[in-house]
This record gives C-alpha cells, structure tokens and sequence, in this order.
C-alpha cells in the first residue's frame, strides 16, 4: 500500500491494542504501543531509500528482503527495543507482540496489490502480487480516516477499529468475488489464456488485465465483466542471440527482468548503436506502456547506456539516457 495507508493503520493498530488488557493498563504502555505500531507498520518500506542509488538497486531490492519472514521478526525486535529505549516503563513483552503485529500487517496488506512483495523469503524469491486492491484504495484509506476521527471524537478505539477491519475484511472478500468474475470473463473472451494478470484500478468496477496466450500477448482493461482489448502482440520468444546475450548483462536489464512476469522485447539497429528494449505489459497507461528497460549497445556489443524505470513518454526517456550517458 501507499505511505499514507500504511500511517492510518499504524494508527489503527495502536486503537486495537487497547483491547489488550495490558497495554490499557496504564498510559504509558498505551502510548508506547501506539508509537511502535505506527514506526512498525512503516519500517518494512526504509529499503526505499535504495532508490538514491539508482533504478535497478530499487527495483530488485525494494519490497523484497525487507518484507521476508526473518525481515518481518527483526523489525519487531528493533521497533520494540528503539520504543523501550524511550518508554521504559513499558511491559515489553505486550510492546514487542503489538510491534509485530504492525509489521506483519504492513507485509500481509501489501501482497494484495499489483506490485507485491517478496513475502516467501527465504523459502522462495517469487512475488506474491495477487492484484485485489490497488496501491492506494480510497474505501480502505476512508474507513481508517473514519476511525481516527471517531476516535477524536471520544469513540473507544479499539471497538471502533475492531468494526473497522471486520467492513475491511468483507471489503477484500467482495474484491477477491469480483477479481475471479473478471477472470471467469477473461478466460471466455481468450479461451486460450495461459495466465492472466488481473490488477485494480483506482476505480471500483474497473481492472487492468494483462494475458498470456500461446501465441499472444493481450493487454486490456475489464469493466464488470466486460472485456475491452486494447493491445495485441505476437508472442515471441527471446532469441538467443550475441546482442540478447549482450543486453542481459546489463544491471537495469536484468533488474527488470527479476521483477516483470509478462512483457515483449524489441532490437532496433542504428547506424552506430543498436537499442534493445524490454516493455512491461502489466501498466499500459493511455496507450503507453511505462515500465521499460533499454540498453544500447555499440558495435561491439559494448553497452554505451542503459535505463529501467517507470517513463512516460519517449521523450523523456532519451533525456533519461542522455543523462545516464553523461
């Protein structure tokens, strides 16, 4: 989930905490746990600042180690011993459960979107993305907002909160209902569909879809369960190729690769260089496809520069290369 999201149940998991009889004992370890469940439901997403060093750290790194099972203990260990450091007259034991809690939330929520985590680790590397909620989801956002206000208002928190997750959960139910209706549909519109990609939208009723085929990709966009296809591609393997061999070399490349499940590739050859790209077919955005990864090679087979990124028009993509050349 977004940033904000996870703030609001930060603050939400310090409201359901007063349902422990030990943390509403006394203030201190009411006010402790709160301070950790809102540092914990964010701590899982410090491995944002990978971005600083560049594209390719960030997207294979970030929500991957960070979000892993030993990842999700040692954060809960470490919010708990940083809160006690400053409240430590607080009952550790109930600080450390709350602060787990927290993290854990952070990991589960963000499995059900788009992007996904590396949630396995270190018993598998795959992304769990399941695609039922999209990065920021104004109903889940609204319903914390409610109860942080009802909470001002004088409301207990921790019943208040306890209604909230129970409207939340039913709310992820329908989403899952409606994910598999979509998907019924998609599957009668391609019967050949080896796997589909179905992802919301910031819209209630509207889905991204992205299908793998025997012979072609689809990229579309379902409303209910009414299937529009906007795009469709020849599925062709990777050749194996010196200039492939070469591009897969590259950093941003192979980054991409770890995180893309369906995408095409094109070779266009230059004068004096020859562009191979890799495009993601999950984010088609008002005909463009955003997510990409571009390598170009001299004649040699020499990488003079590269990119992967999220860009949203070519034009801004050559200043990007042109940046990364200089």
């Amino acid at each position: 989930m977004d940033t904000a999201t996870h703030v609001v149940m930060g603050f939400a998991i310090g409201g359901l905490a007063t349902l422990d009889p030990v943390v509403a004992q006394t203030a201190v370890n009411t006010q402790s746990v709160l301070v950790a469940a809102i540092i914990g439901s964010q701590i899982p997403d410090i491995d944002t600042f990978l971005k600083l060093r560049n594209n390719a750290v960030y997207i294979r790194n970030h929500r991957g180690i960070t979000h892993s099972i030993p990842a999700v203990l040692i954060w809960s260990i470490v919010v708990a011993a940083f809160v006690y450091f400053f409240f430590p007259e607080t009952n550790w034991l109930h600080l450390w459960i709350w602060s787990l809690i927290a993290v854990l939330m952070h990991v589960f929520v963000d499995i059900f979107n788009a992007y996904g985590t590396q949630a396995l680790r270190p018993f598998s590397s795959k992304w769990v993305a399941l695609g039922m909620i999209n990065t920021f989801d104004p109903y889940i956002f609204g319903l914390h907002v409610a109860g942080i206000f009802a909470w001002l208002l004088g409301a207990n928190p921790g019943y208040t909160f306890l209604v909230v997750y129970g409207i939340i959960f039913l709310y992820y139910v329908l989403r899952f209902v409606m994910q598999q209706m979509v998907k019924s549909a998609v599957l009668k519109t391609i019967p050949d569909a080896e796997r589909i990609i179905i992802a919301s939208t910031m819209y209630f009723n509207q889905w991204r879809i992205a299908v793998t085929a025997k012979d072609y990709f689809y990229v579309g966009r379902a409303y209910r369960r009414s299937i529009t296809i906007f795009d469709k591609f020849k599925r062709i393997p990777v050749p194996d190729t010196p200039v492939i061999k070469a591009a897969l070399q590259d950093k941003n490349v192979s980054a991409f690769l770890s995180f893309s499940p369906v995408y095409r590739w094109e070779i266009k050859e230059y004068d004096d260089y020859t562009e191979v790209r890799f495009i993601d077919l999950r984010y088609r955005s008002n005909g463009h496809y955003p997510f990409v990864a571009i390598v170009k090679l001299d004649e040699n087979l020499e990488m003079i520069t590269s990119y992967t990124g999220w860009v949203y028009s070519e034009e801004k993509l050559r200043k990007k290369l042109h940046v990364v050349t200089d």
